[in-house]
């Protein structure tokens, strides 16, 4: 038995690293035409360029891997069924279980190394890729502008985001309809700077890179001290022909492009400091919408605040008491009825006014809570995503080799077509999902397993009909059914 679990293993083995290196390759093909822009043309070199590619290479593995458990079961269950190896196999006794026992040890070997990898591998790249595209940026400031939206421009003292319409020349040096918001120190846009065309100048022996701006206008919101002067909203404009802008980069010059910079995102985190992080969030998203009711409740008045003990003494002492009538109005009506023709309409106006101030203050902080939820949910998304994607792995296993031992085809046609069928079926509900729970649609933890537990039910059938020498879709007992009734009328007209 332990020759047929080598060779059984070894078959696998064959068909898991092959289809691997050759589904890894094609992805990196896939990912580099997402950065295509961002690194051709740009000066960097080769050895930068590896870089970028090997730190890449390890985020791959949550769509590579769980197609490649797929394909391989596949592949290799299917050619022991077409070449007659498992009817050898179960007339020596041996069932499909048993063929399996040696897969599903590696199989769960597998899950445990993806889980270690998905958790201390895939954050890590990530954060080496974040880096290094930042660092890119700061040393190759032309790589920093991506064309039709806004980009922030590092590098400068005052920050700024630049906005062109297409770039062109050696190392993408030259600009066409270059949108430019300055910021100041507060982080607020208050400057625009529009320009038919631009030109990014720099030199090797200098500190300094020029943005030489064509045929534009300036456009500044001034801020006086002055309140009366602040409500006549002042600004100044004026139109130029050529426009410089000097950016400092000296401190740039010896930007070490490996530097690691703080986690900022999700997939940056292991399992540890997502929880470290998923508790501190939601703890802090309840104390902001709390702060913000309370706001909202003081600003309507709805409810005059609780006064201290101390304060309701001094306050009875002061105030004399007096007998306090009974409310004789019942209604807005009757209080508005109350008053005359110019106090109803300002108290009115004034109605409409609170409301609507509080209506926009509502909305302005609705699109922040909801960031911050999205930001919350995404954290529990990923830190389901680590645990499900390791048993994925297994779930896949199960999926691919009762099907291959049934459609009993081996080679790269039909079961190729097959595992990237299933394969698309199971990464698009995952993608969906996770969107969903992102936004708040659905449990975040359901977001990440719900394509895996879709799979589960699969692959316990699939495995149930290849044990039991069944096809891929028993419609036969169906038919049979059909028949005999068919009969049943035939005897019942003729007699």
């Amino acid at each position: 038995m332990k020759i047929l679990d080598q060779y059984i293993l070894s078959r696998f083995l064959y068909n898991f690293f092959s289809s691997f290196v050759i589904l890894i390759v094609i992805f990196i093909f896939q990912g580099i035409w997402l950065f295509i822009d961002d690194l051709a043309g740009k000066g960097l070199g080769m050895v930068i360029i590896g870089k970028f590619i090997f730190y890449f290479i390890p985020t791959l593995v949550d769509k590579v891997l769980p197609l490649t458990v797929l394909l391989s079961s596949i592949l290799t269950f299917g050619t022991f069924a077409e070449n007659y190896e498992f009817a050898a196999m179960k007339a020596s006794g041996i069932s499909l279980q048993r063929g399996m026992r040696s897969l599903i040890i590696f199989v769960l070997f597998l899950g445990v190394v993806t889980f270690f990898f998905a958790n201390n591998i895939i954050p890590k790249s990530e954060q080496k890729i974040f880096n290094l595209r930042r660092n890119i940026a700061k040393v190759k400031p032309a790589a920093a502008i991506t064309e039709g939206v806004f980009s922030d421009f590092e590098g400068t003292g005052e920050g700024m985001n630049i906005k062109v319409e297409r770039k062109y020349g050696e190392q993408d040096r030259f600009l066409d309809n270059v949108v430019i918001h300055k910021k100041t120190n507060q982080n607020v846009n208050n400057t625009v700077i529009k320009a038919k065309g631009g030109e990014l100048i720099s030199s090797e022996d200098s500190d300094i890179i020029q943005l030489v701006l064509k045929d534009g206008n300036y456009y500044e919101e001034l801020v006086p001290k002055d309140n009366k002067e602040k409500r006549k909203q002042p600004f100044a404009k004026a139109h130029f022909e050529t426009y410089t802008i000097n950016i400092d980069i000296s401190e740039l010059n010896n930007q070490d492009l490996e530097e690691d910079g703080n986690i900022t995102t999700d997939k940056m985190k292991n399992v540890g400091r997502l929880i470290k992080d998923i508790d501190s969030l939601g703890t802090n998203n309840l104390e902001k919408v709390e702060a913000f009711s309370k706001n909202i409740v003081n600003r309507m008045g709805a409810f005059p605040p609780k006064s201290t003990v101390g304060d309701t003494i001094q306050t009875a002492t002061q105030i004399p008491v007096t007998k306090i009538s009974k409310d004789s109005l019942n209604s807005v009506d009757e209080l508005l009825a109350s008053l005359q023709d110019w106090q109803q309409l300002q108290v009115v106006n004034n109605a409409k006014n609170s409301v609507s101030s509080v209506l926009t203050t509502v909305v302005s902080k609705k699109e922040e809570l909801q960031q911050r939820f999205k930001f919350y949910n995404s954290h529990i998304l990923s830190l389901h995503k680590k645990f499900a994607l390791a048993f994925s792995c297994i779930i896949l296993f199960f999926v691919g080799a009762p099907l291959g031992a049934i459609i009993r085809k081996g080679g790269l046609g039909l079961p190729m077509v097959i595992a990237i069928v299933l394969f698309l079926t199971y990464y698009f509900i995952g993608v969906f999902a996770g969107n969903y729970a992102k936004e708040g649609n659905i449990h975040p933890a359901i977001g990440a397993w719900l394509s895996t537990l879709i799979m589960l039910p699969l692959g316990v059938s699939l495995t149930k009909r290849a044990t039991a020498d069944r096809g891929l879709f028993g419609f036969g007992h169906i038919i049979d059914r059909i028949r005999s009734i068919f009969k049943r009328k035939r005897k019942d007209s003729e007699e």
